[in-house]
């Protein structure tokens, strides 16, 4: 039941990005482009988008478990590290220059768009670099 009910709220979110013009790399520049043609529509979609997560995760704190009865894991830390930061800084870089975060990317290639599968296929290459780079760090770690 968790597997069907995760699919089903990721074809959801998939559509919602559809819909909402975020899965379209030109709009999202668009919005980005301060100093230019600003499109400032994809900042009612992220408002609103805040606005549900907000109260999303404000129900889900009072809970110990979800409602089909998964352990509710939400995350315990608020500290700004700089692995944070920087990995923030180099999300919206990507973001900037290529117009697609993962998600979008990923509704973008499903829907055949070229560009979505070259963007998806480097978002798979850095994350198995990071892999390989934890695994490493972790290893030189432990040997000392």
């Amino acid at each position: 039941m968790l597997n069907i009910s995760a699919l089903i709220a990721g074809l959801v979110f998939g559509l919602g990005l559809i819909v909402s013009g975020m899965a379209n790399p030109a709009k999202v520049i668009g919005f980005l482009d301060l100093a230019g043609n600003w499109d400032p529509s994809l900042a009612f979609v992220m408002g609103g988008a805040i606005g549900v997560g907000v109260v999303g995760f404000l129900l889900a704190r009072r809970r110990t478990r979800s409602l089909l009865g998964a352990p509710m894991q939400l995350p315990a830390s608020s500290e700004l590290s700089k692995r944070l930061i920087f990995g923030s800084l180099a999300f919206g870089v990507g973001w900037g220059l290529a117009g697609f975060c993962p998600g979008p990317a990923i509704v973008s290639a499903a829907a055949g768009y070229g560009k979505a599968w070259i963007f998806v296929a480097a978002m798979i290459a850095g994350m198995m670099l990071f892999t390989l780079l934890e695994r490493f760090k972790f290893s030189k770690r432990s040997l000392s």
